[in-house]
């Protein structure tokens, strides 16, 4: 019987990555410039085979698409297509990690303030002008900062860890919020209020390989540790008494849990704006196929929420002759699928 749910396991994985593979490589050939399949595959090969021609002293080849096709590929399409696979995939890990760590199914990433935080970093910075860069830079390191400080509230707390931990988490992001809300009031209606606000929705439409590069760093920091200790997320899931039995030293694991998902949440905040109800719809989508178990359903939500996001990127640039921001699209989807969560788990416990 576990053999057999454990091939079936395997055979959905195998189904999940070739969609996500899909859905990424036929993102490339959606958009307002036609491309064709042939020059998408040559234009990558060429981009990836390059490093090896210039190392082995070989002879490029020679072109046979245009600079604008490979400028829309490489310079636009790319960036673009990877940051929305990566922002996906960090805010389900951070998601899944936090509901089993509070064991709490609907716990989303921004429970302990990133999210508010970062957006306050944001507004701060198009306030005081900074630019593209000192914008991100401030949305990450204020999105690290509401996390720490909500952890070191927790700390001196002589509440339950777990419960003063969350209780800390919403005083913090909601300082964080009225303080975006006062920015909001003191900025410059005609430039700077319209930039806060359509940064706090979400979007990708500026994305450039600096934004893929600023986040694939910190998110490949804090996912490697997340993907290690996977397994051990499960004890969590069954009680801090239970987990303590098992020699697991719980404080130390939520502390490097918390870490590494504010780490994740904080750089995929910052190169994306507010993007809400992925960490906490998908994981519940991911348990539905690949059970409770964190050694599968760790990796399970990362690709769900890259496919996700790519999707949906794809229907905001699309759906509209002005872009829609991502924000709008996942609430759209994410609040039906919050009720029906709800609903569901009522009738369970009724049963």
């Amino acid at each position: 019987m576990d053999l057999d749910r454990s091939r079936q396991y395997r055979r959905r994985f195998w189904i999940l990555g070739l969609a996500f593979a899909a859905v990424f490589f036929a993102s490339f050939l959606l958009g307002r410039y036609a491309v064709a399949p042939g020059t998408l595959f040559r234009v990558l090969s060429h981009a990836i085979l390059a490093p090896v021609r210039r190392l082995l002293g070989l002879e490029a080849a020679v072109p046979t698409w245009t600079g604008t096709e490979q400028s829309v590929i490489l310079n636009i399409r790319l960036p673009r297509v990877a940051l929305a696979a990566v922002v996906g995939a960090a805010l389900s890990a951070a998601g899944a990690s936090y509901q089993g760590m509070f064991r709490n199914p609907m716990v989303s990433p921004d429970i302990l303030g990133a999210s508010n935080g970062a957006g306050f970093g944001a507004a701060l910075g198009i306030l005081l002008s900074f630019g593209y860069f000192g914008i991100t830079l401030s949305a990450f390191l204020f999105g690290v900062g509401a996390v720490a400080l909500a952890w070191l509230v927790s700390r001196v707390s002589r509440m339950n860890a777990t419960l003063s931990m969350v209780l800390a988490g919403i005083v913090v992001g909601s300082l964080f919020s009225a303080g975006t809300s006062f920015v909001k009031l003191v900025a410059d209606t005609n430039d700077q209020l319209p930039a806060i606000t359509y940064w706090l929705m979400g979007s990708l439409a500026s994305a450039k390989k600096r934004d893929l590069l600023f986040a694939l760093i910190p998110v490949i920091v804090g996912t490697v540790p997340l993907l290690l200790l996977r397994w051990r997320i499960n004890f969590l899931t069954l009680g801090e008494e239970e987990a303590k039995s098992l020699g697991i030293n719980t404080t130390r694991l939520r502390l490097v849990i918390v870490a590494c998902a504010t780490l994740i949440t904080a750089a995929s905040v910052a190169v994306s704006g507010l993007i809400g109800w992925i960490g906490l719809v998908i994981p519940h989508f991911a348990r539905m196929l690949f059970g409770h178990d964190y050694k599968r359903l760790l990796p399970a939500s990362m690709l769900l929420g890259a496919t996700f996001l790519v999707v949906v990127d794809n229907i905001a640039r699309l759906a509209a002759a002005s872009e829609i921001p991502l924000g709008i699209l996942t609430s759209f989807v994410g609040a039906p699928v919050f009720v029906w969560l709800m609903v569901r788990g009522g009738a369970d416990r009724e049963h």
